[in-house]
């Protein structure tokens, strides 16, 4: 099969995991109340009108009122989905409306890897229906309806709401009951994004991925080529494996990667010891302690069972706790390795009281608001570290967790969560990855009937929206804007729309401070790309770096593949396009992208230039001027220094060449600044992040300033 003419590459069928209410008035899509100003994107977009937004995940669970249709209009000219779920009885089936107007699954390549007794165990093998929440969560967060009184046990009341609610939506499920860790698998991750193609999708929200990958042995990186090919925005997760350097995922530069952070909403829960100290946690948790009765503190170490390591018990694995050491106690467990919530169902099922949940010194400031089974708070790393000297101190320490409630205007927000995956990027480090950030920390949406919040086989609970924690949260949030730009922007390629989201964010917190990360200290463009996104800017960008198929070609030749396989890649199945001949000398930086990333500068003072051009996407002439905020120890020079565009529509060519400084740089290590182009009214700042590594042959690791 390999050596067919007409195969592009044969590659195993790769497994890959899945990686509101708030959110849009934090983005500053709405103000309090849900007024939306006229300058909103919202307004802009006529909420996403004739758009149609569909995801590549669990499915859909159709009956969620964030996927009503009343008041919605027809699917758009030349939509060609359909609603596939003729095979499944009719319990399980997933009807379409005018809002869901495609709904399709694929199983092919799940089936093949699972076996037969693994398939007897799927629910509902043959239909779209998600019995996971994964996938609606996702699809509502991106397109769902208005639904006032939304909330998870109370907390976080107010109404739901996608990005884009007056879009049309469409379900792909690819993503079924896990095998090895892996639930989604290549063949049907393909199969899906021809369908979507065909159908007439116009962005696709993508919240799945695995480890960085040749592109040519990606299933996600080649299906979303024929899209990008084909004018379709596909947005992706970058991925739950931070905050070490080089974890990103979805990294190939046709995809719209996304980091996840927080936003100004917490749901505060507090653990109150014996000496009056109040410690800040959150916690979603529906049952509560009786109030003000004070119960013994104890560290899951201390709690170890006979059988079990100090490891396991530290991290509160399941049977990992003695119950007579345990019972009617509150136990401190530490984050990592095991789900947040199965350390509260191994306390509960050792007959504790409630828990404590510490974070390790990885994960730092970053507190999430889980469901717990019991009464919980999730506290930070140094509170932690606290608590437990206190307990080593302390006989018989003893405490309370409050109820929850929810706080708005928390500061400093947003900062970046430290589960989101970091650059630098491992396949084509000339390409900065993620592109952007955006919330993707315990938002609320949709959620399927069929699964509890924790999403865990004993729980038996069952909500209309839950609060959800990742990147893939933060992914459909940048898909519902890229589907407003195609509603204000038709025209707009998928290239343009992530340049205009790319250099119209900010780097700044609410408190007007550097962005941070899970530590308190300054993050880097490894975490938030570009920075967070502005959706209301986006609309009005001034210029947008584009990039067509050609050029996308060109960089599969810079990174050393030949034309005729590139042609096949491109033909697919052989539509005739002949043979994208590859120039003579091209380099991965040269892509005309919203960024600039030079990984191998020279550390003897050596010129190294890129190139880019921009187009005016104003309403008529314009002129911009550069300011360069430069990499520490790197020189940069832009050439020219001014752009004057004589009308809209208009392209410009410019340079940028780095040269190290000798003696302000350590080699080996990743130094960072910013490019911005301003027309000199304030109206438009276009904002390029700039990446810069002097080479170090004998360093090996990965050092970030």
């Amino acid at each position: 099969m390999a050596g067919h003419p007409r195969v592009v590459s044969v590659f195993p069928n790769r497994g890959h995991p899945l990686h509101t209410t708030r959110s849009w008035e934090f983005l500053g899509m709405e103000e309090e109340g849900g007024r939306v100003r006229p300058g909103s994107i919202w307004a802009k977009a006529r909420f996403g009108e004739g758009v149609v937004i569909g995801n590549l995940d669990t499915g859909v669970w159709p009956e969620a009122g964030s996927f009503r249709d009343d008041g919605m209009g027809p699917a758009p000219p030349g939509w060609r989905g359909i609603c596939q779920d003729q095979q499944a009885s009719d319990d399980a089936q997933v009807r379409c409306n005018r809002k869901l107007i495609g709904a399709r699954f694929f199983n092919k390549g799940y089936l093949a890897t699972v076996g037969r007794r693994q398939q007897q165990q799927e629910v509902n093998p043959a239909s779209t229906r998600d019995t996971d929440g994964h996938g609606t969560h996702t699809l509502s967060t991106a397109a769902g309806r208005l639904v006032p009184g939304a909330n998870l046990f109370g907390y976080g009341n107010g109404t739901a709401k996608g990005g884009a609610p007056a879009a049309h939506a469409a379900a792909y499920k690819v993503c079924w009951r896990p095998v090895n860790g892996s639930e989604c698998f290549d063949a049907d991750i393909i199969a899906a994004f021809d369908a979507a193609i065909h159908d007439g999708v116009h962005v696709l929200s993508v919240s799945l991925g695995g480890s960085p990958a040749d592109y040519f042995r990606d299933g996600l990186a080649i299906g979303s080529f024929h899209a990008a090919r084909h004018g379709v925005t596909v947005v992706c997760s970058a991925g739950n494996s931070g905050p070490g350097a080089g974890t990103v995922s979805n990294t190939a530069p046709w995809l719209l990667t996304v980091g996840a952070s927080t936003m100004d909403r917490e749901f505060p829960a507090y653990l109150v010891l014996d000496n009056n100290k109040r410690i800040k946690g959150q916690s979603l948790s529906r049952t509560r302690l009786p109030a003000n009765k004070y119960y013994q503190l104890i560290s899951s170490e201390e709690a170890k069972g006979a059988n079990a390591t100090v490891t396991q018990a530290k991290l509160c694995i399941g049977g990992s706790l003695d119950k007579a050491k345990v019972k009617g106690k509150i136990v401190v467990c530490v984050r990592g390795k095991n789900a947040r919530v199965e350390k509260g169902e191994a306390v509960h099922r050792a007959g504790g009281a409630g828990m404590v949940l510490a974070n390790d010194e990885a994960s730092g400031n970053e507190v999430i608001a889980d469901a717990h089974v019991l009464p919980a708070t999730h506290i930070t790393y140094a509170d932690g570290v606290t608590l437990l000297a206190y307990l080593k101190a302390t006989r018989l320490a003893s405490g309370y967790i409050t109820v929850p409630y929810t706080a708005l205007d928390a500061k400093p927000a947003p900062f970046m969560a430290a589960f989101s995956s970091q650059g630098p990027n491992t396949v084509t480090p000339e390409i900065l990855k993620p592109d952007i950030t955006a919330p993707g920390v315990s938002i609320l949406a949709a959620f399927t009937g069929e699964a509890g919040p924790t999403g865990l086989a004993f729980d038996d609970r069952r909500v209309l929206f839950n609060a959800e924690s990742g990147t893939s949260m933060s992914c459909p949030h940048v898909a519902g804007i890229a589907g407003l730009l195609k509603a204000v922007h038709p025209d707009w390629s998928p290239a343009a729309i992530k340049s205009a989201i790319m250099t119209t964010a900010r780097v700044q917190d609410n408190m007007r401070k550097p962005m941070s990360n899970s530590s308190f200290l300054r993050a880097t463009p490894f975490g938030y790309g570009a920075g967070h996104v502005q959706p209301n800017r986006a609309a009005d960008p001034g210029l947008v770096y584009d990039a067509n198929t050609t050029d996308y070609l060109s960089f599969l030749c810079a990174l050393g593949y030949n034309s005729s396989v590139i042609a096949t890649f491109m033909a697919g199945a052989g539509d005739g396009h002949e043979v994208h001949a590859c120039p003579a000398r091209l380099r991965p930086e040269d892509l005309n992208y919203p960024s600039v990333a030079v990984p191998h500068l020279s550390p003897t003072g050596g010129a190294h230039t890129v190139t880019r051009r921009v187009r005016n996407v104003g309403p008529g002439g314009a002129t911009y001027d550069a300011k360069v905020h430069e990499p520490r120890g790197v020189a940069v020079d832009v050439r020219p220094r001014r752009l004057e565009f004589a009308a809209a529509g208009e392209e410009k060519q410019f340079t940028v060449t780095f040269r190290a400084r000798e003696g302000f740089f350590l080699p080996g290590e990743y130094v960072f600044g910013r490019l911005v182009w301003s027309d000199g009214r304030g109206r438009h700042r276009v904002r390029s992040p700039l990446v810069a590594r002097v080479v170090n042959t004998k360093k090996k690791h990965i050092s970030i300033a």
